[in-house]
């Protein structure tokens, strides 16, 4: 709203001026005062000044034209433009107007003037009217100033000289057009800070956007399902395969920190799609503070052979001489940082980009040896040798943040920046005069809640995005349900989409040999995490967590863990982190995620406040292949505990455990209060097996089982509290799983808060209807998939 009352101001100074110019040049004319001062100069010099002070509108080049012609009309070699043939009469300013003839002349040149102000004026509405912009891409539209072009003054103040003329005006994005993004992302942690990226990306972004992902399998795998997830309108993600490409850069000796993946910006116009003639390249460590369709703009200024747009390297590490022996590659000045790159990739093609940049490698690899900015310094002997291929693009698009950097030096303000790059190891640990605003501005984004850049484009066609087809299902099945409903809102958690970013750290595990790798899986959130070192501790196994947090909470949990030893010290611990959205906790969502990521052919489906007896891990694995589960559908059962002191001495055997159930100081599972959970695993015989032995399924039955990772899922209409384990078993009985208990395996559960939801069911009474209701409907279900089998489980759920 504040740039459409802008807009309207401008113009109606800009209105005003000129309809002031043929008053002011009647008044000139008719005083009889040519020597005077120029009236028309002042007409020049009105419209400069407008051009100069409002943001250029959009589909004005048609005005331009004309607004250089009035100028040079207007201002013919510094001098006032004759306004009637008196003026070469017109000595003295009491030098009367002669003759009717004379008359007639001066009128006529009056009445052009006045058609030629007409005729600007015309221009200028045609201007706020925005008819379409030349064509830029893909698609078509008009991108308008109230819509944020981020057409600024230090941005036009910042272009390169003899790329803007004095009427001249920045060239507008249209307002549909798709802007390419190309990032090379490799790993775990590269894979946190593109979603950084991205975000500074859409928090600004008003156009459609269409990101390049170079990726490895690891990288691809996580991005792939956080922008499933994300479902971002007008967003399409594309993966290329960073493997593929390795052989294209393998051969270069590279001691960047990037590795082999921080060459691989030099093979783009070979790997993106032939088609595409332009794309914006970033690194993962940028973050965005203004729209990128002003970056996309700046294509319009490159002339000749310009093909590449970078801006200046801010450090003097070209310049040479930083300590004895220091040699950098070849480079114009101080070189050119390559964090930011705008590639012209149809132009570069066609002047064989492929084999400019090997040649010149080659040959600088038999004095250098190697590189040490990766592609960097490849980059930069290039333009060396082809300073024409080079666009400079003002420093404010590429700030960089390395140590002992002239940054500084590129603004007067940092409100005025529009590319923060975090180019040194250090990272967020850098030593600059003005850190904290920039480590606070990556922070806010790091933070932000990616739900809330779902935001639609509106007055865009629709756009076969990422987000699309599976939003117009999603819309489908929302449209199904019925919002008088007063169970509404747990049947529409079930179709809730949560973004969902998959290990939020790094993980390494590879499955034993032998066929028999467990692995522990739970879900959690933030009130849970004091569990994580203990599980660690009594777990050696791979270990698969879901994570319910908010995009704060991650990063809450990420320091938590950095700073752990324990969790640290574990690769095989795969952290999946689900984003909060809605009002329930989406307990089986997150237990389904846990089980989807795992590595091993069997799963222990755990609870996060349970401790695993010491050496269960490996216990388990004897009893699959005692129990021939590979072969046979069995859910092994892990006998479950339950102490109500906090600091507990864990019993290190079964013994220890029944002296320890004698004395009081440990129960069965629930005892107290729901003690059907549980009963069926018989503890009376548990006590004295030695042996596995088979028990039956009953009603309400929800023991902690290892399974084979192909078994069913669990059923996602359960949220929060209750029914949502017994459901999943019994769909394993319906299935014909086998229920076995292990006689010597136990868990015991630690004593906590209550949580939310428990609460919740306690005090709420709709909530307990709809939960009963919710369980007649998955019983229903269960009668039409399994038929007359599934009678029983009514049966035993009415004589309960």
């Amino acid at each position: 709203m504040l740039g459409v009352c802008r807009g309207r101001r401008k113009f109606l100074a800009a209105s005003l001026t000129l309809l002031c110019i043929p008053a002011l040049t009647w008044i000139y004319l008719f005083a009889g005062s040519l020597e005077g001062p120029p009236v028309l100069l002042l007409c020049r010099n009105h419209l400069d000044a407008w051009y100069r002070k409002s943001p250029t509108p959009v589909g004005t080049k048609s005005a331009q034209a004309e607004c250089g012609r009035t100028c040079a009309r207007l201002h013919r070699d510094g001098k006032p433009v004759s306004l009637s043939p008196l003026e070469s009469q017109a000595h003295s300013p009491r030098s009367p107007a002669s003759s009717p003839r004379e008359r007639e002349g001066l009128e006529a040149r009056v009445r052009e003037v006045e058609e030629e102000n007409r005729a600007l004026r015309r221009q200028l509405s045609l201007a706020r009217g925005r008819p379409p912009a030349p064509r830029l891409g893909n698609h078509s539209g008009t991108y308008s100033v109230e819509e944020g072009t981020g057409d600024s003054e230090s941005l036009r103040a910042g272009i390169v000289a003899g790329n803007s003329s004095e009427c001249g005006q920045q060239p507008a994005v249209e307002k549909c057009e798709t802007i390419h993004v190309a990032i090379v992302c490799a790993g775990y942690n590269a894979s946190r800070d593109v979603v950084t990226l991205v975000k500074s990306v859409l928090f600004h972004r008003r156009n459609p956007l269409h990101f390049h992902l170079i990726a490895d399998s690891i990288a691809e795998q996580i991005l792939a399902m956080l922008f499933h997830t994300w479902m971002v309108p007008a967003v399409r993600v594309d993966f290329y395969n960073a493997e593929e490409l390795k052989s294209e850069v393998s051969w270069i000796p590279n001691k960047h920190y990037s590795g082999i993946y921080g060459l691989m910006k030099l093979v783009l116009t070979k790997t993106l799609p032939a088609n595409l003639e332009r794309v914006i390249v970033l690194d993962t460590d940028i973050t965005f503070a203004t729209d990128i369709a002003e970056l996309w703009a700046v294509f319009h200024r490159f002339r000749g052979q310009q093909a590449l747009g970078l801006v200046e390297n801010q450090s003097d590490w070209y310049l040479g001489n930083l300590w004895k022996n220091h040699r950098p590659w070849p480079a114009l000045g101080r070189g050119y940082n390559t964090g930011v790159i705008l590639l012209l990739l149809d132009k570069l093609r066609k002047m064989k980009w492929e084999q400019m940049w090997r040649l010149t490698a080659e040959r600088e690899l038999m004095g250098m040896l190697s590189t040490s900015l990766a592609d960097q310094d490849i980059f930069n002997a290039v333009i060396k040798q082809n300073p024409f291929l080079v666009y400079q693009l003002p420093c404010f698009w590429n700030v960089q943040l390395s140590d002992h950097t002239r940054s500084e030096q590129c603004y007067r303000d940092v409100s005025d920046l529009k590319v923060i790059h975090w180019n040194s190891p250090k990272k967020l640990r850098v030593k600059n005069k003005h850190v904290e605003f920039f480590r606070n501005l990556y922070l806010t984004f790091l933070e932000y809640d990616g739900n809330l850049l779902r935001r639609e484009l509106f007055g865009c066609p629709s756009e076969a995005g990422v987000a699309d087809a599976s939003n117009k299902d999603l819309q489908k099945q929302l449209s199904e349900l019925d919002e008088d409903d007063l169970c509404y809102e747990f049947r529409r958690e079930r179709f809730t989409v949560h973004r969902t970013h998959l290990y939020f750290l790094h993980y390494e595990h590879e499955p034993a040999t032998d066929g028999t790798d467990v692995t522990l899986v739970a879900q959690l959130s933030m009130d849970r995490l004091q569990m994580l070192e203990a599980i660690c501790k009594h777990w050696e196994g791979p270990i698969s967590l879901a994570l319910y947090l908010s995009d704060a909470e991650a990063q809450q949990f990420l320091r938590y863990a950095q700073g752990s030893e324990v969790l640290m010290g574990r690769h095989n611990v795969g952290y999946h982190i689900v984003y909060k959205e809605g009002q329930f906790y989406p307990v089986n969502l997150l237990r389904n995620v846990a089980m989807k990521h795992i590595s091993t052919p069997y799963m222990f489906l755990s609870d996060i406040d349970f401790l695993p007896m010491y050496g269960l891990y490996e216990y388990l694995r004897k009893s699959v292949i005692q129990l021939d589960l590979a072969n046979t559908k069995k859910a092994m059962i892990v006998p479950a505990f339950e102490t109500l002191r906090y600091r507990l001495s864990f019993p290190k055997s079964k013994a220890e455990l029944l002296s320890m159930l004698d004395m009081g100081t440990l129960f069965t599972f629930r005892y107290h209060v729901w003690t059907k959970g549980h009963a069926p695993t018989n503890f009376a015989k548990w006590r004295t097996a030695t042996t596995p032995y088979r028990v039956q399924w009953e009603a309400d039955f929800e023991p902690y089982v290892v399974l084979r990772r192909d078994c069913p899922e669990y059923d996602r209409r359960f949220v929060g509290f209750g029914w949502n384990k017994v459901a999943h078993i019994m769909e394993l009985d319906a299935q014909e799983y086998e229920f076995t208990v292990l006689p010597n395996a136990y868990m015991i559960h630690m004593p906590h808060a209550p949580s939310f939801d428990i609460t919740k069911f306690r005090s709420n009474k709709q909530y307990r209807v709809c939960l009963k209701t919710l369980k007649e409907e998955f019983q229903q279900d269960m009668s039409r998939r399994y038929g007359f089998a599934a009678l029983k489980y009514l049966t035993a759920e009415n004589n309960s």
